[in-house]
């Protein structure tokens, strides 16, 4: 080993030896993959009743969160006959390969297999603060109530992860590639059930992948570290039978799987052949739904994509134009690419944000043509996993503005999630306090509730 390793070693970033979880931070292994093995060994069961049943239909959901807010009238809930000051620039929405279904005129990609998904244009919840509002989507309850409940990616992993004997190097909740930042997705669960967000970005050259890959370090100077590390560290050799060490190096060992080994390959799209990521779009997003299909082919049960930039109050329509085909290339290619692989029927993927648009334009300076947050009303795209395709579910007025018919409230969407998981959704989960928390509630506004998705079940 060459003196410019020892000083690296020496210098405080690697030579720190702890009988901790630091220690596999410290010693070589990024903060990701030694945090998220440390935890993934020692993982406690988690006692619910009654709530997992083996015979879901789905295995895997992947999560495309148009984060801000994305317009429903301008994406999948057109209205071509409400008048300039509704539709703007929009007034062609294209005809899909179902009849009766129509959607932008920028998503001719998605047009063509609209016999695949389903549109549910009744969603509501009425909030129109991001935080709120996605706190309610994402989780199926409104705020309030003195907790904050674990999103539905954090239910998810630990269900058809953790306590489904997950195995897999990789943690059982990826985020690509932020963290929302709205709300704790773990909610009252902890740390255990945290999501692992990847940064980096997925497009570049190397997909630097937090605490798996590295910028600037190659394979071999990994390799090398971890054997000088071995060579150094004389108090772990004379402790080895001791449990706490034995258990570190379990964690070491497959931290370092998941550095050097099958692990990283995963994040490694370079193995996809290019005429494929070209068609998921070289993109951040269209790369990132390619990421998510390769994470659930080999097991992860709940991948995020967040895909940001929707929060249109200034210049609506130049956005959408910019950001409507990157959608509805990586979405499409990503519902082709799981179908051709044998995947969709196992895998639930579901698109939207956490409310929609204002219905009407506001064309006034400095907004010039923007579109304000809109609880009353928005839509939702489910696809695979039990869910049927070519249906449309709800319907929102002549202008987008209120439902008309067939409510969906948060619960409604999120039950019919976990339905198809195998998740019971009416279980119940303890609170920190002990007491039994539901899955979702029952109710949302209590005798008007829409119910579970039965019709596309």
């Amino acid at each position: 080993m060459n003196d410019r390793l020892i000083g690296e070693l020496e210098n405080g970033t690697d030579l720190v030896i702890r009988l901790s979880r630091r220690s596999a931070i410290r010693c070589g292994l990024y903060g990701a993959a030694g945090l998220f093995m440390a935890d993934f060994v020692r993982m406690p069961a988690f006692a619910a009743e009654p709530l997992f049943r083996p015979s879901g239909k789905a295995k895997a959901v992947i999560q495309i969160w148009l984060w801000g807010g994305p317009s429903h009238l301008d994406t999948f809930d057109p209205k071509p006959a409400a008048g300039n000051d509704y539709t703007g620039p929009f007034t062609n929405p294209l005809a899909t390969n179902v009849d009766g279904i129509r959607i932008n005129e920028l998503m001719t990609e998605l047009a063509k297999i609209a016999d695949k998904y389903a549109i549910i244009r009744g969603m509501t919840h009425g909030n129109n603060g991001h935080e709120t509002a996605a706190y309610m989507v994402q989780t199926g309850f409104k705020s309030g109530d003195g907790l904050v409940h674990p999103a539905l990616g954090a239910l998810v992993s630990l269900f058809k992860g953790y306590q489904a004997g997950y195995k897999g190097l990789i943690p059982p909740y990826i985020v690509l590639t932020q963290l929302l930042g709205r709300f704790s997705e773990a909610g009252f669960l902890g740390s255990k059930a945290k999501p692992f967000a990847t940064g980096g970005d997925p497009n570049a050259a190397r997909f630097l992948v937090e605490g798996v890959v590295a910028e600037g370090i190659t394979d071999q100077r990994q390799h090398e570290r971890r054997e000088l590390l071995g060579q150094l560290d004389s108090l772990r050799k004379s402790l080895k039978q001791d449990p706490q060490i034995m258990a570190m190096d379990e964690c070491e060992a497959q931290a370092y799987d998941l550095i050097l080994g099958d692990g990283a390959k995963i994040f490694d799209l370079s193995q996809e052949k290019d005429d494929l990521r070209t068609k998921y779009g070289k993109t951040t997003f269209g790369q990132s739904c390619l990421m998510a299909r390769r994470l659930v082919e080999r097991g992860v049960p709940y991948v995020t994509i967040n895909f940001g930039g929707w929060d249109t109050h200034k210049e609506n329509f130049q956005t959408m134009r910019r950001l409507v085909p990157q959608l509805d290339k990586g979405l499409s290619s990503l519902i082709q690419d799981l179908s051709e692989k044998g995947l969709l029927d196992s895998t639930i993927i579901w698109c939207g944000g956490e409310f929609g648009r204002t219905p009407k334009i506001d064309w006034n300076a400095p907004w010039n043509g923007g579109r304000g947050h809109w609880g009353p009303c928005f839509s939702s795209l489910v696809v695979g996993g039990g869910f049927k395709g070519g249906q449309i579910v709800g319907s929102s007025d002549d202008k987008g503005e209120q439902v008309k018919d067939r409510p969906v409230y948060p619960n409604d969407l999120l039950g019919s999630i976990y339905q198809l998981l195998g998740i019971e959704p009416t279980g119940t989960i303890p609170s920190p306090q002990g007491t039994a928390i539901p899955i979702v509630p029952t109710s949302w506004v209590g005798g008007k509730d829409g119910g579970l998705l039965k019709e596309i079940m």
